[in-house]
């Protein structure tokens, strides 16, 4: 019989899994065609088994024949050896050899060993379709054969019970023997299909811990950088400085290029693995740290007020983490686009309303001697920052004179 070795099933010809395996039949149209590959040994046994049960079933009536009928010993043993050869079809081919061993069952006994090999294969399909007329054909076969056989084995009562027996445990332990391979094919199936998703899950994860490790670099560099363009613009056709102004606006560049590199060490050192990346342990700023980036912002040069009605209250670390980028991003626009323009930022709320931020500055009037790039990403991934949080957040020209971005983020997250 086909008895499993493994798990593994011929590549190409199968569908998908069913979605659990059972040990009952299903329709074929959605069979996992689950059969293992037969090594050369596994073809050798076959063949050496169904011998040794043709054997056994034609030793008695082999010398009748020999003695009585020479006709239909050679005839018989033709059946015999045809059906071992269609044997070796039973996979490709399995109801044009059942029929084949099926009508050799009638008349011959050398066929009962491949007759019993076929059987078992086809039960391992599990079809009612199949199985069914096999079984059925094969007890009529096997009873037309003992009311044939010319040798005394008793009470034909007794052979034939016998006969539908060995039927019915062969399609009984083909059935199993199915099963169990479906089994197992299904589990493996189910493991690999586990192993796919984990590391689809692990990329995913990678990708999105890289996308907000950029969000930061954005958010933090374009600020820094945004200053250094700014005094260093400002040298470059400002000839009426003073020695002392000169160091001051060079002191400024200095200082927020340092900052700006040893940021971006630390988040290029997140992207390395590199142990040295303080990153995911360094504090992150929060609304209550906004004071400090105006007033950084105003000893750079710009204007900006500042009011906070949230003062005394509590936001969660998320909120005040959106909020502080909401407004130094809207710093660096200011200061990219509008330098020398007032600029006011509010933010305010409460628990029931949620937190509202706004930053806005008069349109520049004339072009600026020397321009910021604009990299178009900074709204962008506010915009994906705030929904994230639940939030909303719209930007425009108030008026055709003031440039407004609004912030909506609700209170607790």
């Amino acid at each position: 019989m086909d008895q499993s070795r493994g798990c593994a099933w011929t590549p190409g010809r199968g569908r998908s899994p069913a979605p659990a395996p059972t040990l009952g039949l299903v329709p074929a149209p959605e069979r996992l065609d689950y059969q293992p590959p037969l090594n050369l040994w596994g073809h050798i046994w076959r063949v050496l088994a169904a011998i040794a049960i043709s054997a056994l079933a034609w030793f008695e009536l082999a010398k009748w024949q020999w003695a009585h009928d020479a006709g239909w010993f050679w005839v018989d043993l033709a059946a015999g050896v045809a059906c071992l050869v269609g044997m070796h079809f039973r996979r490709r081919r399995p109801i044009a050899v059942i029929v084949l061993v099926i009508a050799c069952s009638f008349f011959s006994a050398t066929c009962a060993g491949p007759a019993t090999i076929v059987l078992a294969s086809l039960a391992t399909r599990r079809r009612w379709d199949e199985i069914i007329p096999a079984f059925v054909g094969s007890v009529v076969a096997g009873l037309v054969f003992e009311t044939l056989n010319p040798v005394d084995n008793g009470p034909w009562p007794v052979p034939a019970a016998t006969t539908v027996l060995i039927i019915a445990v062969t399609v009984a332990v083909g059935m199993y023997i199915g099963s169990r391979r479906e089994l197992l094919a299904t589990l493996k199936q189910r493991a690999e299909d586990a192993e796919a998703e984990q590391a689809s899950r692990v990329a995913q994860a990678r990708t999105t811990e890289r996308a907000v490790i950029a969000r930061e670099m954005h958010d933090v560099l374009a600020h820094r950088m945004s200053l250094v363009a700014m005094h260093a613009g400002g040298l470059s056709y400002r000839t009426d400085l003073t020695p002392d102004q000169v160091r001051e606006a060079s002191a400024v560049i200095q200082d927020n290029a340092h900052q700006a590199l040893a940021d971006l060490r630390t988040v290029l050192g997140v992207l390395r693995g590199d142990p040295a990346g303080d990153a995911p342990n360094r504090p992150q700023p929060t609304w209550r740290d906004i004071p400090d980036l105006v007033a950084e912002a105003n000893g750079a040069g710009m204007s900006v007020t500042y009011t906070d009605d949230l003062k005394g209250s509590t936001l969660s670390e998320q909120t005040g983490r959106t909020v502080y980028r909401i407004v130094q991003e809207g710093l660096t626009n200011a200061r990219k686009h509008a330098s020398d323009t007032r600029v006011r930022v509010s933010v305010g709320g409460d628990p029931s309303a949620g937190v509202l931020v706004r930053v806005s500055n008069p349109l520049r009037v004339g072009e600026r001697a020397t321009a910021a790039p604009e990299s178009g990403l900074g709204l962008v991934g506010l915009a994906e920052r705030a929904a994230l949080s639940g939030g909303t957040l719209t930007h425009e020209v108030s008026d055709g004179r003031e440039f407004v971005l609004e912030a909506w983020l609700p209170w607790a997250q």
